[in-house]
């Protein structure tokens, strides 16, 4: 795959006229459907003549390529230049006479994004420079970053130093020279966050451009593969059929449903699809970005869209579940689409909650389905066929009256035993409460078991894939397997421990680059940080909490307001900063569940609210891409609800399992 809309060996490029150089471009352009403006060709020319002077004295020493794409942020580099073994990340503003930050991180993204994805890039020295083609420069400082990761600090220049900057880059790393075609075929297995994955989804990428796709692991491509069978086949043969699907938490199951959702996207296709979701942070979320980067697309080709009318169109395949299951409610017709995706299936509620739901809200007495029953026998109105994918994850219930996979069985064994069924061969795992009811479909011929429907990997965090497993086996009290577990990922995914939130929160500012997003996580149950500034009953708007920029108060980049569990679930950061208050605490016997209520902690005795407490310490400690850090306070002897012992056990108990402190 030609990812540069032009490229060339850099003696090449200065032997060729600008204006043919230019013709590549504009062709290449065009061919994406791209609206080509005068401003971006005057652009062009004007970078190709910088680069003509710049590049003159490493004539036959590389290549370099124009309009490079890097479609895990949907956006392309203008220029990449491979000189001696140095990979150059090269941002032009032209025209500008300062530098900002919001460009500064962009080229940075651009060189983490190579180095973390880019197989032949891991190795090599990346130099990340923002030319502002008119500014006033001082002397560039060429250094590392501290990460060891061999990625320079960006490097300011302007259209007349530029030149002089790759040598000195070249000097600083005397690194021999990389050979140029055996780069060149370096694969990209980038692994987007779930807010990348859909805008790049949503702009026509293919998941397979967009995922990695490990040897070892069973990979998106093949789920989704699957799935399309299941799906084709179905519509073929006039049958309703439902697809488990499981995976670990951050393996992809939200990304293989938004997949399915994205290639049918058209309403007037036969395999028109909607993705659900009874989450509504994340639908929030999802559909907030989508409707900004089209927004900013059509802006890019001149063109203006509001953000409401984009909102509208993100609607109609991303749903909130609640909303679906009320329109069905209305209008006993069957639904438009063949095809519903049910992101956290297992979270659907029981038949107590539905009924509770429906009688003190939609005033319906007559009601007695579970969620699963009635959402099941919603597709089931179609004559001729209909497909329902659930996505299902382990150990994610956190609410109260969520019915787990459980009740999707028995709903499928009580009223519709017409339906296939495909099972992932993994569902049988205890950690997705399936039990027993499983053996009840032995009895029934119409149920496959793939393999393929299972995501055994974590790939939120693409610097250590078993941090999942870690965070079970200490949740689990298994301190011998987390130890042994945290060394295999302690060189790639940092996790540190400190009783002080403010170490805590320089630590992780320290260890972002770019515009890699962090923030403060905590349970809902933590109502007794409120000393340290910190209150989870403070409502944040998700929106802008992870979407909006390091400017913006609101954003999880200051390090101030708050996410729950309930915000963050299915969504991540590249970095948490996770408070551990005393709802969830260390004891020899096993952890110990509290609940604060008026002025004092109440144990929790409820067994499924044991649960959920210990699911929302699960999801904050997943929620990190590349590392993170717990705080477990200081306990205050003059206040009684802050007491040492509420605490102390349970960060002696992460340094027992070998967590770093700071």
């Amino acid at each position: 795959m030609n990812r540069a809309y032009y490229s060339d060996p850099i003696d090449e490029f200065l032997d060729k006229v600008p204006e043919e150089i230019l013709g590549h471009l504009a062709r290449s352009s065009s061919a994406t459907g791209t609206f080509l403006e005068t401003t971006q060709t005057n652009a062009w020319l004007e970078e190709i003549g910088i680069l003509k002077s710049a590049l003159t004295p490493f004539r036959g020493l590389g290549s370099l390529y124009f309009e490079y794409s890097i479609p895990r942020l949907g956006k392309r580099i203008d220029v990449l230049a491979l000189i001696g073994s140095v990979l150059f990340v090269i941002e032009f503003k032209v025209g500008e006479e300062r530098f900002t930050s919001s460009a500064e991180d962009q080229v940075w993204d651009y060189a983490l994004d190579l180095k973390n994805f880019h197989e032949t890039s891991h190795n090599l020295p990346i130099a990340p420079v923002l030319v502002a083609t008119r500014a006033k420069c001082a002397p560039a400082t060429m250094s590392y970053t501290p990460q060891g990761d061999r990625v320079l600090l960006p490097i300011r220049c302007n259209s007349e130093s530029l030149g002089r900057i790759f040598s000195r880059v070249i000097d600083f790393v005397d690194g021999g020279r990389t050979d140029v075609s055996t780069w060149e075929r370096g694969h990209y297995h980038p692994t987007p966050t779930i807010v990348e994955a859909a805008m790049a989804l949503y702009n026509g990428h293919a998941v397979a451009e967009i995922s990695r796709s490990d040897a070892s692991a069973i990979n998106l491509t093949k789920t989704s593969q699957a799935i399309g069978e299941v799906i084709r086949s179905s519509r073929d043969q006039k049958a309703k059929s439902i697809c488990f699907i499981t995976g670990v938490p951050g393996a992809g199951k939200t990304l293989v449903g938004l997949n399915v959702a994205t290639e049918n996207i058209e309403r007037e296709s036969e395999l028109y699809s909607v993705f659900l979701s009874g989450n509504g942070p994340l639908v929030a979320v999802l559909r907030e970005a989508l409707a900004r980067d089209r927004v900013r697309r059509e802006s890019e080709q001149g063109r203006k869209v509001k953000k409401n009318s984009t909102l509208s169109e993100v609607k109609t395949f991303i749903q909130n579940v609640h909303h679906f299951r009320d329109e069905c409610l209305i209008d006993p017709g069957p639904p438009i689409e063949h095809v519903a995706i049910f992101d956290e299936a297992q979270r659907a509620w029981t038949l107590d909650r539905t009924r509770s739901f429906m009688l003190q809200r939609k005033k319906r007495a007559d009601f007695n389905q579970s969620e699963p029953e009635f959402l099941i026998s919603c597709l089931d109105r179609h004559p001729d066929w209909g497909v329902i994918i659930c996505l299902v994850g382990g150990g994610q219930e956190i609410n109260t009256g969520e019915a787990g996979i459980r009740e999707w069985i028995l709903a499928l064994n009580r009223q519709f035993p017409h339906w296939r069924i495909y099972l992932s061969s993994r569902l049988t795992d205890s950690e997705y409460g399936a039990g027993e009811v499983l053996h009840d479909l032995a009895l029934r011929s119409n149920v496959i078991t793939h393999d393929e429907l299972h995501l055994a990997v974590s790939m939120r965090s693409f610097r250590a894939e078993n941090v999942s497993l870690l965070v079970k086996q200490l949740l689990d009290i298994e301190t011998d397997a987390a130890r042994a577990t945290l060394r295999q990922i302690t060189p790639q995914y940092p996790i540190v421990i400190t009783r002080s939130l403010q170490e805590a929160k320089c630590w992780i500012r320290s260890q972002a680059r770019g515009s890699e997003r962090f923030g403060l996580v905590a349970s809902s149950e933590a109502q007794r940080l409120k000393p340290h500034a910190i209150d989870v009953r403070t409502p944040i708007d998700p929106r802008l909490w992870f979407l909006n920029g390091k400017a913006d108060v609101r954003s999880s980049y200051y390090l101030e307001d708050v996410a729950t569990e309930f915000q963050v679930q299915g969504l991540e950061l590249d970095w948490a900063c996770v408070t551990w208050d005393g709802d969830f605490r260390y004891a020899p016997s096993g952890w110990q569940h509290w609940s604060f209520r008026g002025d004092r902690w109440i144990r929790i005795k409820k067994t499924d609210r044991q649960m959920y407490l210990k699911n929302a310490y699960r999801v904050l400690l997943t929620r990190a891409r590349q590392g993170m850090v717990i705080v477990v306070p200081q306990g205050s002897g003059d206040d009684p609800t802050r007491r040492s012992e509420y605490y102390d056990p349970t960060f002696d108990y992460l340094m027992t399992i070998g967590f770093p402190t700071i």
